[in-house]
């Protein structure tokens, strides 16, 4: 990997990735102390509004990168890691764009409407979804920075 997709790369990998984790392991249970369920609603709202736009940005750098450098390096001549780097990696853009087209269109519309319960639902799914992509996310960076010496 050049030292320019690797930047990219890694670049993506710390948004995503942190991202996922300071939303769920800091701005979660502090927002839950804090705040009733219709501040904290449109709260989790307006931060995923700021962050999903970033996500995508991110999975397409991640994608490009990780691609470019998976291709001129050939399928069948890449690391048994790079494989599972792609795979876990494709997982979570398809567990992200499920939350992205699925529940987030439903909290947005829900908050919209202060249909709290409804809202609530939705922002749960969320919760756990992104709980799993941080599971899948932490995952792919043990075998992207230990898969050489696992192999």
């Amino acid at each position: 990997m050049t030292p320019l997709m690797q930047f990219i790369h890694v670049a993506g990998v710390v948004l995503w990735v942190g991202g996922m984790f300071f939303a769920y392991v800091c701005l979660r249970p502090t927002a839950v102390q804090l705040l009733e369920p219709p501040q904290r609603l449109a709260l989790w709202n307006g931060v995923f509004a700021r962050f999903f736009p970033a996500v995508w940005g991110a999975v397409a750098l991640i994608l490009f990168s990780g691609l470019t450098t998976l291709l001129k390096t050939g399928m069948a001549a890449a690391p048994l890691h790079w494989h599972l780097m792609l795979a876990l990696g494709l997982a979570m853009t398809a567990i992200f764009a499920y939350v992205f087209f699925v529940p987030y269109r439903q909290l947005r519309a829900t908050v919209a409407a202060a249909n709290w319960k409804n809202a609530g639902a939705a922002l749960n799914r969320i919760r756990q979804l992104v709980g799993l992509n941080l599971l899948l996310g932490t995952l792919a960076i043990a075998v992207g920075t230990l898969g050489r010496s696992l192999a």
